[in-house]
């Protein structure tokens, strides 16, 4: 049972990694000014982080999916996703509701939601995650 729950959560992320990346990849202009809506990142790494962030997204599904260095990419998968559910947060404490560029890179194509709605889904991304992770990370056996 244990084997079918971890495969089953690592197409979850897999897929939901690759099909993040998909439309940032093709419009990595439209991303950037995503990113330059949360209002974080320094002007001089918004067009570096739209470009690298979605390929990397690619590269993590194809891994999670395929079991290529899965302990670090679910570990990475994570830091990502606890990257981008702090971003939400941050956005939502300063009273910024923003289109969150999560699965597409404008907001007219289709991803449609407020603040609130993409911190719920994240969250639920966030605690697959993480249960995903502490199933799979090496662990020492006790004598």
């Amino acid at each position: 049972m244990r084997k079918w729950v971890i495969l089953a959560l690592r197409l979850f992320l897999g897929i939901v990694f690759i099909y993040a990346s998909w439309d940032k990849i093709l419009h990595p202009g439209a991303f950037a000014e995503a990113i330059y809506n949360y209002q974080i990142l320094p002007d001089t790494l918004i067009n570096f982080t739209a470009i690298v962030l979605p390929w990397f997204e690619l590269f993590l599904g194809i891994c999670v999916i395929f079991g290529i260095w899965l302990p670090g990419a679910v570990f990475s998968i994570n830091a990502l996703l606890t990257v981008f559910f702090a971003a939400l947060l941050f956005n939502l404490a300063r009273g910024l509701d923003i289109h969150c560029g999560c699965f597409s890179s404008s907001a007219q194509s289709g991803e449609s939601g407020s603040t609130l709605w993409y911190l719920t889904r994240d969250a639920a991304f966030l605690i697959s995650g993480f249960l995903l992770f502490s199933q799979i990370w090496p662990r020492k056996k006790r004598l």
